[in-house]
């Protein structure tokens, strides 16, 4: 049986959805897509993700692999408007294209951005888009704080509890809100993020912003790796996985 690995690059906005990864408790994206790849190539296949979404969390930049038998190479990386058919209009397959054989969605990832996008006046366009904050940040003491992340790679007091992790370690390399018209981004990047690692960063800097902690707290809580001393995480429906990067891929 002659295969070959592919890699498939898709955005999607996860609202109706329990997250990427398939479950057995309600829909999810990873599923609709096995799906429609399967239904297309007419044979059973299922993909791997380069992480996993939370249930409500968007993503404009998205990569799983996944490999075919026997069929063309062409007919392959030409299927994208056929798949996209067969697929809900909340998942977008942008394109397909072969790599090696252990090329791999998730481990082979050199690095992954996150924005978390906020908005402070009620919008109904930015429903389940954004989250409404109701209040006045210090964007400044925030944004200083956001720095002191750059110190450490040692995130548990940011991670999810009972995950299955070898460990807690990331290196960030960049963090910073940004204003825009009514409202914010915070962008993120790091060689690896824990589950639910950027809402818990939110939370807590949001804390900063709100003055209930000083700008100082934001290393001590890091220094602590106690989960219940951050911020408490955000709503999902304000983040958006926005680029994953590849040595081998080309944006």
């Amino acid at each position: 049986m002659n295969s070959h690995r592919y890699f498939i690059e898709l955005s999607y906005n996860g609202t109706e959805f329990h997250g990427w990864q398939t479950q057995p408790n309600g829909i999810t994206v990873q599923e609709c897509l096995d799906k429609a790849l399967s239904v297309y190539f007419r044979q059973e296949i299922v993909s791997l993700g380069c992480g996993r979404t939370d249930a409500g969390v968007h993503a404009t930049q998205f990569f799983a692999h996944f490999n075919v038998a026997d069929l063309p190479i062409e007919k392959v990386v030409n299927a994208i408007t056929g798949i996209n058919s067969l697929l809900p209009y909340t998942i977008a397959v942008k394109r397909i294209f072969e790599v090696a054989d252990e090329a791999h969605a998730r481990f082979d990832a050199t690095a992954r951005a996150y924005k978390y996008h906020i908005h402070f006046d009620k919008d109904p366009f930015k429903l389940d888009r954004s989250w409404l904050y109701k209040g006045e940040l210090d964007v400044e003491k925030m944004n200083k704080a956001a720095q002191l992340l750059l110190n450490f790679t040692d995130f548990s007091c940011f991670s999810k509890s009972k995950t299955q992790t070898f460990t807690n370690n990331c290196k960030i390399t960049e963090a910073v809100f940004e204003q825009v018209e009514n409202g914010l981004v915070f962008t993120i990047k790091a060689d690896r993020f824990l589950r639910n690692m950027v809402r818990a960063i939110v939370g807590t800097l949001i804390l900063v912003g709100k003055g209930d902690i000083a700008i100082e707290e934001v290393s001590n809580i890091i220094e602590g790796k106690n989960r219940s001393k951050a911020g408490q995480s955000v709503p999902a429906c304000g983040l958006y996985l926005v680029a994953v990067e590849y040595p081998f891929v080309s944006s």
